[in-house]
């Protein structure tokens, strides 16, 4: 296990700067999810961490070592990739065994190592499979496997589970998540999919435009959002966000939707500008029979799932709120409802997104 420190870093393809200064601590065994939309740099900052891409500006240190200028072969790093890259006419024990093989290691220490790591993922079964010979799940386990021979002070994953069907993601969060509780290794893994990062992570970091929008745990982001952004980009289904105007007066301070029939929600801020445009943020789940505020809506859908529903209902023509409900059933799409709310689970947000505390 081993500490990774990012000071400062950048990167910059020509006058284009891509990652803008980031500053980052993983401890030792901890596992750190990068995530945020198709192209906020959190695969280019992984690529910088591995060596595969040069640092601009800034330091990498591993261990308190500086390693810009160091080899990617010699940082004590193993990258999994999207793609599985098995050698086709290898087996399974070949494939995992290759660079150790490529670097000199003993065939006696080769065997060992495969071994343990077959054991770990469960593939002794198949060690003298071909690649076209497993399913996808077994290729990406193949692939992990690979990694883990080499004995790496930090994992690298750069979206090991995109290529899986919904199902089998499921499993292999499972599966990770157990070998990194075995191992007790540090682990640094980029996906898109904030429902991945939530079930997998320690801290999560939220890129965006390649600059990093807060840190955090799974909760502590999806509780205590910084901004706008982030509200939005953790939890699923996402936050709902009602545009409103600041009021304040004997009643105290409220936000006024005049989208929902001049709907007035209390909310409580150390400052509050009269006049002021703020979003209101409000998750799906935070809607209760007993809140006491609420908006007047007419439901659009229905989405069904067994224990839950989750109603898509709107006012006029206004922005859909997602409304989850355990009493779904009866329900019906163009019912109109009074869906009420506790008002201190609702966020406020600025103009800018940032969030008024």
């Amino acid at each position: 296990m081993s500490e990774l420190q990012l000071n400062g870093v950048r990167k910059s393809y020509g006058g284009f700067e891509v990652i803008k200064g980031v500053d980052l601590d993983i401890k030792s065994g901890e596992f750190v999810v990068f995530v945020g939309p198709s192209g906020c740099g959190k695969s280019t900052l992984l690529r910088m961490i591995a060596g595969l891409e040069e640092i601009t500006f800034g330091d990498l240190t591993i261990d308190d070592v500086l390693m810009n200028d160091v080899d990617p072969s010699k940082r004590g790093i193993a990258m999994v990739f999207q793609s599985y890259a098995l050698y086709p006419h290898m087996t399974v024990r070949e494939n995992m065994g290759f660079a150790l093989r490529f670097a000199g290691v003993p065939k006696a220490e080769i065997q060992k190592r495969v071994m343990e790591a077959a054991n770990i993922l469960e593939l002794g079964p198949l060690l003298d499979r071909k690649p076209k010979q497993l399913s996808g799940g077994q290729r990406q386990r193949v692939a992990i496997g690979r990694a883990i021979v080499r004995h790496p002070k930090i994992f690298l994953f750069d979206e090991p589970l995109s290529n899986l069907d919904a199902e089998l993601r499921v499993h292999m969060r499972i599966e990770i998540a157990r070998l990194h509780k075995q191992l007790a290794a540090t682990i640094v893994y980029v996906t898109h999919d904030q429902v991945e990062a939530m079930t997998l992570a320690d801290k999560i970091v939220v890129m965006r435009g390649g600059v990093v929008e807060q840190v955090g745990s799974p909760l502590d982001l999806y509780d205590d959002p910084a901004n706008l952004f982030v509200a939005g980009f953790i939890g699923s289904p996402k936050m709902n966000f009602l545009k409103g105007m600041i009021e304040t007066g004997e009643g105290g301070t409220f936000a006024r939707l005049p989208d929902y029939a001049d709907a007035r929600i209390p909310i409580s801020l150390r400052e509050a500008t009269p006049g002021t445009p703020v979003t209101v943020g409000i998750r799906p789940e935070h809607f209760k029979e007993h809140g006491t505020a609420s908006l007047d809506l007419t439901i659009d859908m229905l989405e069904h799932l067994g224990g839950e529903t989750f109603a898509y209902a709107r006012h006029g023509n206004g922005e859909l709120v997602i409304i989850e409900t355990k009493n779904g059933r009866g329900l019906k799409s163009s019912d109109h409802i009074t869906a009420r709310f506790d008002p201190g689970c609702a966020l406020v947000f600025d103009e800018s997104g940032k969030r008024l505390r």
